[in-house]
């Protein structure tokens, strides 16, 4: 075997050593260290390669390297960026996961690097374009996409790249625009916010005015006049065309190959873990991904060649851009490979299932948990709990008359206390290529047969997809983290639209307090964070305000918001949130405490004290693990 020091980059010396991020750009053909107030800017015509430390077990590090390739880099630039990865691995110890990660169709594990996004600008150092920097400032148009994941892409600054589906961020020199599509998501709309800060403090010193205008809403003395004539003037804009970004990869029966000089050949038979030999390596196509696998006795130059191969076969099959290159180790397989094999004999926990370990270490000692038997080396992020991995597909079904009915797209995140609710979640995390999280959520209101058909036709739906989800079941005030943070945001409404929770309250002779868009409702903001922001509707009466919250008041057509004085901007940048999602397009008047006017009072039935101090939560029993043994017929635990 040759000697590894003689095709290591002097770039790559003491790398690995911290946890966090590392870039290099390809320039002249070789990587050289980008700095880190670069960090997130990718030029389309060049080739870069970005490291992620990470922790793992008994303080060693987990490694994944991206080589992330633009649009317009160069055959060479991109082949030197995937051969140069290869030798990082090298200067490693051989045991990072590799991934190709194409502009335009990055991973969310990529993505997840860098907030709020990363910026794809024109031009690059080998393809001879000249730097934004270094020209006079250009109007530009992105379309954003992703409601926790933001993939930022820059589009041809005309009225044919608008549509009414998407949200669109027009940045010109004194002022930003963010045009909200008609039938675009607001979880998006909230993200392109995000985008438009991060736009104002890093390129504009602060100091541009920021702009709202809603497709369908044209004013001429307002920012949507101002927006349109950059564009002409107003003029309706076409319908979103489907081009190849949007092909998704499907996926198929897993097939190896193994990579020889003489090009690949498929293995027959079921496949195990004892085809693989460890002086080989080998392709595994999955359709929707690619895998490259690499055997421990193998030279550097085989894995650059196998490298290679990957690359030239998902073109000869001309795949679509979004299919995935994944190269790993022996011994570091991911999940997602090894659930490909039928034989795949249990060992000890992978890095990736010790660093699973750590994040449920987190949660539980969050929540207060005495833990034992937990990884104690792995550093662990107490600050926000583990949530799952953004960018997936979300369903909700509500129970009515022993059916599950779908929630339309623009009601998921309603909840109302007198239902019960179905939901499922669809993702693709880093380890795996489909997960699932299934449950079932009971309202503190709901009948007995609602929630017993709930549980019913949850475990239905359970065994539909092979038994491979976690079910579970939430109560109305008890839900975790996990689940919050699936909706931007969660609202629990009073009463109930189920038939059987209406008959109910008809029978008791009890008045029906279920939630109207027409009515007065007042509603609670307490969280400030994606895991915490559930709103909850309470009576609507004075003493229901704190002076240490917001909280959102509709009267009719109109929307109030209320904030405490000692609330947080923060939790009113929340509330305003909320507000658009209750009522899109309201125009919200502010109540600061102190300020109120009579038509909010009136709407409260009158001025009433009321606090100023925390509201205590019910408090929960912390959850036990218990473990059970059989002894001469009697159950023993502890």
């Amino acid at each position: 075997m040759s000697s590894p020091a003689k095709v290591l980059d002097p770039a790559f010396q003491g790398v690995g050593q911290k946890i966090g991020t590392e870039i290099w750009r390809i320039e002249n053909f070789q990587p050289v260290p980008v700095p880190k107030s670069d960090y997130g800017k990718f030029y389309s015509g060049d080739s870069y390669i970005v490291l992620q430390t990470s922790p793992g077990k008994g303080g060693a590090y987990l490694y994944d390297i991206h080589f992330w390739i633009g649009k317009d880099t160069s055959q060479d630039e991109a082949g030197t960026a995937a051969m140069k990865t290869v030798e990082l691995d090298t200067a490693l110890g051989g045991r990072a996961v590799q991934h190709r990660e194409l502009q335009g169709h990055e991973s969310d594990k990529f993505l997840s690097y860098f907030k709020p996004c990363i910026m794809p600008l024109e031009g690059g150092v080998a393809s001879g374009f000249k730097k934004p920097e270094e020209e006079e400032f250009e109007t530009r148009l992105y379309i954003c996409k992703g409601k926790r994941i933001v993939r930022l892409k820059q589009v041809p600054f005309a009225r044919s790249s608008l549509n009414h589906d998407d949200v669109f961020i027009l940045d010109t020199e004194k002022k930003i625009y963010q045009f909200n599509g008609a039938n675009s998501n607001i979880q998006e709309r909230a993200k392109a916010l995000e985008v438009i800060q991060f736009l104002k403090e890093k390129y504009h010193e602060g100091k541009c005015d920021v702009a709202i205008v809603d497709d369908g809403k044209l004013d001429t003395e307002s920012d949507s006049g101002e927006f349109w004539v950059l564009f002409g003037g107003f003029a309706p804009i076409a319908k979103k065309v489907a081009n190849e970004d949007d092909i998704v990869p499907e996926r198929t029966p897993a097939t190896l190959y193994c990579i020889s000089d003489g090009g690949l050949q498929a293995a027959e038979g079921e496949l195990s873990k004892g085809m693989l030999e460890n002086n080989k390596c080998y392709l595994l196509d999955c359709g929707a991904e690619v895998f490259v696998w690499v055997g421990r006795g193998t030279q550097v130059d085989e894995r650059k060649a196998a490298s290679q191969a990957a690359e030239e076969f998902v073109t000869s099959q001309n795949r679509p851009k979004s299919t995935h290159i994944t190269r790993v180790i022996q011994g570091y397989e991911t999940y997602a490979f090894k659930s490909n094999f039928d034989s795949w004999p249990a060992g000890s926990l992978t890095p990736g299932a010790e660093e699973g370990r750590g994040k449920v270490a987190a949660l539980l000692k969050q929540q207060g948990v005495g833990i034992k038997g937990m990884t104690k080396s792995t550093p662990v992020n107490e600050e926000v709990p583990p949530l799952l991995e953004g960018g997936g597909k979300i369903e909700v079904w509500r129970i009515d008359d022993g059916a599950k009915i779908p929630l339309p797209k623009e009601d998921i995140g309603e909840f109302y206390s007198g239902d019960c609710y179905i939901v499922l979640y669809t993702y693709h995390s880093g380890d795996r290529k489909e997960d699932h999280f299934l449950c079932y959520w009971v309202g503190k209101d709901s009948i007995e047969e609602d929630q017993k058909m709930a549980a019913q036709l949850a475990n239905t739906l359970f065994n539909s997809l092979k038994g491979r989800p976690v079910l579970g079941r939430i109560f109305d005030g008890k839900e975790p983290p996990q689940f919050i943070a699936l909706f931007q945001p969660m609202v629990v409404f009073k009463g109930g639209l189920s038939s059987g929770y209406k008959t109910s309250i008809a029978d008791k002779g009890l008045a029906d307090e279920t939630y109207a868009t027409d009515c007065v409702a007042l509603f609670r903001v307490s969280g400030t964070s994606v895991h915490n922001n559930k709103i909850l509707q309470v009576d609507a009466v004075a003493t229901s305000l704190n002076s240490l919250e917001c909280l959102l008041l509709q009267s009719g057509s109109s929307m109030f918001l209320w904030h405490g004085s000692q609330s947080s901007h923060e939790q009113q940048q929340v509330a305003a949130k909320v507000a658009e999602f209750l009522k899109p397009g309201v125009t919200l008047k502010h109540a600061k405490e102190g300020t109120e006017t009579s038509p909010f009072w009136f709407a409260l039935g009158g001025k009433q004290n009321y606090t100023s101090n925390k509201v205590s939560n019910e408090v929960v029993r912390d959850p036990h693990l218990f473990t059970f043994s059989f002894n001469k017929g009697s159950i023993s635990y502890s």
